[in-house]
């Protein structure tokens, strides 16, 4: 679905995340200004094999639906696909929100480097405790928001979380809500080399060593709310924490406080995915 050649930085996880579109029927994109702008670029020598619609940050969702609608009446077949950063998912929330709760019939897909990337690093609401951006030089004081489990108590049709280290699962599940109705929100993992400042070559390694160690975790609500067996067996056989934070130059003055600060984080989220787990059985 994506062109070689195209603007993406080396390693990038977006343009990782494109490819996964043909498992999509008849995609079209409405994007707002970010990286993915940027590796789409500009009419007529775009690099996706897919019409694009490029909007304003807030107006995402609502361009989609409107589109969807239109779609709808003319009898075109197309799954209309929301695709934005986490910046742009603060910039845009109160559509997003407002969108879910009307259970338009979207797809939106965020994809989740952590900061506003193209315009220099600086904190996003995404943004996680303790790393350095452009606009916490001393590192974030507070804890990057769950946009998931935000997502999930719209009582949409389905919510998943995915990585980019895992393509299977990730395909499968733009596959399984591109065919699905209603108002659906995947939110994908995707670590940044430059941002994240890790060697261009590790960008999948180090995305499925967030996962390794539950920094990410990998869940699905379809109806019903399962945590992926990815992560059921991180947590059994979880690798340190350390590793996943000493890889990242965003995080190099993290010490073992910061560290038990997030690891009670991770935990307090996975005993809440157990209990929306049993709750939805």
């Amino acid at each position: 679905m994506i062109l070689p050649g195209n603007a993406s930085c080396q390693g990038c996880p977006i343009s990782i995340a494109f490819k996964a579109l043909d498992e999509i029927d008849n995609p079209v994109l409405v994007i707002p200004a970010g990286c993915s702008t940027v590796i789409a670029g500009m009419h007529p020598v775009h690099s996706l094999k897919c019409p694009v619609v490029h909007v304003p940050f807030a107006s995402t969702t609502a361009v989609a639906a409107g589109l969807r609608e239109s779609y709808r009446k003319q009898g075109v077949d197309a799954t209309v696909v929301a695709w934005m950063g986490d910046g742009a998912a603060d910039i845009g929330f109160s559509t997003l929100s407002a969108s879910a709760s009307r259970n338009d019939d979207l797809l939106v897909i965020v994809v989740d480097n952590e900061a506003y990337m193209n315009t220099g690093t600086q904190s996003s609401l995404a943004t996680p405790y303790g790393a350095v951006t452009t606009t916490t030089p001393a590192g974030k004081k507070t804890s990057g928001r769950d946009l998931g489990l935000i997502m999930l108590s719209h009582k949409v049709s389905y919510v998943a979380t995915a990585s980019v280290g895992y393509m299977k699962d990730l395909r499968r599940k733009f596959r399984k809500a591109g065919r699905m109705e209603g108002f659906r929100f995947i939110h994908v993992h995707a670590p940044c080399p430059p941002g994240w400042r890790f060697d261009a070559s590790m960008t999948v390694d180090v995305a499925r060593l967030a996962v390794e160690t539950l920094a990410w975790i990998l869940w699905e609500y379809d109806g019903r709310l399962r945590i992926s067996e990815l992560s059921r067996r991180a947590a059994i056989n979880r690798r340190d924490l350390k590793e996943y934070f000493g890889i990242q130059g965003r995080f190099k003055a993290f010490d073992d406080d910061n560290l038990k600060r997030i690891a009670l984080e991770i935990e307090e989220k996975y005993r809440i995915l157990e209990h929306l787990e049993s709750e939805h059985q």
